[in-house]
């Protein structure tokens, strides 16, 4: 390895080229071989020879499970370098992190939070902050801000993420709105900067988002009433007379909820705050009415 170059991960694996030069390839076969990677550099070792792909030159990471069309692997991690695309399948459970971490450890970008806190708008301005994966949980994106600020970001907590372009300091650029909640409120953190930096953010953010998808969630009218409720921020003890629900009703609906995992119950004489799951629904419930 060259000076300042330093091992990451190295594990057994597969891979294979699924878009070539910007080409789709139909002729899609896994191939068995070593997955090494360094600050600088990832290489796919086969014993027919080589290919390395320069971390400078990925723009796009994101994580996968299984499908029908790729199912010799359970997992995979979809790496978008210039015009060509790979699929990655390592052994070594830290591969993804060690990834991560070497793409997107100390960069700066541009940060406003809270950008909304509680669903209203704050007077925040955009400043510079550095970014890194979290030494203690690879869960968690840590910004440092320019004016002394530090926002923890929680990958497991974040409820829903917008991909935008908008002008920001004169200037369009690519923007994320990352709701998650600090100390149990709702707020979204706001994150732009080149659109690499950008667009390996998103992979990672939108991690959370799936795993707290809305989508395959269906709920009761008054279930729906009492997350609106909870997201618009009326206490939990206040909720039994804002709905006009009796109390024990309320209390079985907690318990469908936290069944559910949309609801995490905070005491056990039910004090109760979302889930990001439960952001999610109550944010796309209020947006229909």
């Amino acid at each position: 390895m060259s000076d300042g170059e330093r091992a990451l991960a190295d594990s057994k694996g597969k891979f294979v080229q699924v878009v070539r030069d910007g080409r789709k390839r139909n002729d899609i076969e896994w191939l068995p071989g070593r997955v090494v990677l360094s600050n600088r550099r990832l290489v796919l070792a086969t014993n027919q020879g080589k290919r390395t792909l320069p971390l400078s030159k990925v723009t796009s990471v994101t994580a996968s499970q299984m499908n029908q069309s790729l199912a010799q692997v359970d997992g995979y991690v979809k790496l978008q370098a210039g015009r060509d695309v790979w699929l990655v399948s390592a052994t070594a459970g830290a591969f993804e992190v060690e990834l991560y971490r070497a793409l997107l450890d100390q960069i700066v970008v541009l940060v406003r939070h809270p950008a909304v806190k509680g669903g209203v708008v704050q007077d925040t301005e955009w400043e510079k902050a550095r970014l890194k994966l979290d030494d203690e949980s690879d869960e968690t994106i840590d910004l440092a801000t320019a004016s002394g600020t530090f926002v923890e970001l929680d990958i497991d907590d974040v409820g829903t993420v917008e991909a935008k372009r908008k002008e920001i300091r004169g200037e369009e650029r690519p923007l994320l709105e990352v709701e998650h909640t600090i100390d149990g409120t709702s707020v979204e953190t706001y994150i732009s900067g080149t659109p690499r930096h950008v667009s390996l953010v998103e992979g990672l953010v939108r991690q959370g988002e799936r795993r707290n998808a809305a989508d395959d969630v269906d709920l009761a009218p008054e279930e729906t009433q009492v997350l609106m409720a909870l997201y618009s921020g009326i206490s939990p003890f206040e909720i039994p007379d804002f709905v006009d629900m009796d109390i024990d009703e309320v209390e079985r609906v907690y318990d469908r909820l936290i069944e559910a995992d949309i609801l995490e119950p905070v005491r056990t004489r039910r004090e109760v705050q979302l889930e990001a799951r439960g952001r999610s629904i109550a944010g796309e419930a209020i947006a229909d009415q």
